[in-house]
């Protein structure tokens, strides 16, 4: 399961002219689905997300959580990052999971972040979306959890 972190100061998700999902500073995290992932692969990476220190402390250095910031969350499906990009020029979606599993996943993930830390936004899993942020600093991060035994 791979999150792309975006530290934002403000951020909207827009389905057409609908506004699905809002927040003002926190995390936008675009989330993609992995063939194999599972329950756990999600709450490994949610613990992740919510713990990695990528926000400022009294020095500037990045040394707070979302969760110690008690910022706001985003989440947004993003089958694209499963792609592999190794060769040619167009990219090959063969890890990603079937939509099925990834909306399933997807949910979990959502479900476990509102129970975790409170208000979660989304975005429209399987919709074509218009996300726009501002992004803090700008500081994103790529993070994965690989299927374990």
């Amino acid at each position: 399961m791979i999150a792309l972190l975006q530290r934002v100061r403000r951020c909207r998700v827009l389905v057409g002219q609908e506004e699905v999902g809002a927040i003002g500073a926190g995390l936008l995290v675009f989330l993609g689905v992995v063939r194999g992932d599972s329950q756990g692969e999600a709450d490994r990476l949610l613990e992740r997300v919510l713990g990695y220190r990528i926000f400022p402390d009294a020095e500037g250095r990045m040394n707070r959580s979302l969760t110690d910031i008690r910022g706001e969350l985003l989440v947004v499906s993003q089958f694209t990052l499963a792609a592999d990009t190794r060769k040619g020029l167009r990219p090959s979606f063969s890890r990603a999971a079937p939509p099925t599993e990834g909306r399933q996943l997807y949910e979990y993930f959502v479900a476990q972040a509102r129970a975790r830390h409170g208000t979660c936004a989304t975005g429209r899993f399987g919709a074509h979306m218009a996300v726009e942020l501002v992004n803090d600093g700008p500081v994103t991060f790529w993070l994965e959890v690989s299927p374990g035994p």
